[in-house]
């Protein structure tokens, strides 16, 4: 598509900075998946960013455990740091399966991403489905507010038809715009940063820009810390110019940590300590 009006997300690509925050993560993402340790090992390296990636983004939704913890455990049923370690987990081990459905129904892969997420934890008719008017919303992290029913019916559906209609803009800014319009709406009744960093993680695998599923974004949006992500979304919420160039700027840095996270798993593979 050539136009800004058939493509609404081309002019993100254009503005100032962006260009440059998706050079450099095409740069990053290019190292890592040239590591020598990527020809035959690629299938840890995966395991272990989805296991770091999930960590990253249960941390932002309040449960920052550290790794080994989050390792040595099995049980998730605990309290409510452990559930939502539990479905973050849950979230980055769905993400996979639902490549094949996200670009003809993305509507239908985030109702499975909360009925994943939630695990049984919510009441049967509030799972995997937008929240209806007057219904609470818990989201630990995002306090800006909320859209009404009716608000969140029509956006989720125009960025259903944005994702089907596909976009010339790079992947980081159609991740960028997925991830920061599902933490605006909060369509769902909880877990709605995990579900929308799982979607953001979708769209950088499904586009091809991370295939593997090695560049965990969750992790660099956990380590640039909550006040950091929330400066940076409140600019996507702003809608201005300047704001969307450091929301996926910021988005873009997140996923540069996470290379740099995975090329030191590489590392330590390459030397045998992992």
């Amino acid at each position: 598509m050539s136009t800004t009006s058939s493509d609404p997300l081309a002019a993100l690509g254009a503005l100032p900075g962006v260009t440059d925050a998706v050079d450099s993560v095409r740069k990053a993402v290019d190292r890592v998946y040239g590591h020598r340790v990527m020809r035959r090992r690629s299938n840890e390296v995966t395991a272990e960013a989805a296991l770091r990636g999930a960590r990253g983004s249960a941390a932002l939704s309040g449960a920052d455990w550290n790794l080994e913890e989050v390792r040595r455990r099995t049980d998730f049923s605990g309290d409510d740091e452990a559930r939502t370690i539990g479905a973050a987990l849950r979230l980055t081990a769905e993400a996979g399966q639902l490549l094949s459905i996200w670009r003809q129904s993305p509507l239908r892969v985030l109702a499975r991403l909360h009925l994943v997420a939630a695990g049984g934890a919510a009441p049967d008719d509030a799972v995997g489905r937008p929240r209806l008017a007057g219904e609470p919303v818990e989201e630990p992290l995002i306090e800006t507010p909320l859209p009404d029913a009716r608000e969140v019916s029509g956006r989720l559906e125009g960025l259903s038809q944005l994702i089907i209609a596909g976009s010339s803009a790079p992947a980081l800014v159609m991740a960028s715009v997925v991830h920061g319009e599902l933490l605006a709406l909060r369509p769902f009744g909880s877990h709605n940063g995990l579900v929308a960093r799982t979607a953001e993680r979708i769209v950088l695998i499904g586009s091809g820009l991370d295939p593997k599923s090695i560049c965990p974004a969750e992790v660099g949006h956990a380590e640039q810390g909550r006040a950091a992500y929330v400066a940076a979304f409140e600019g996507y919420l702003s809608g201005s110019p300047e704001g969307m160039a450091s929301w996926i700027a910021h988005c873009g840095r997140s996923v540069e940590l996470g290379v740099r996270e995975s090329t030191a798993v590489c590392e330590a593979l390459q030397r045998g300590a992992a």
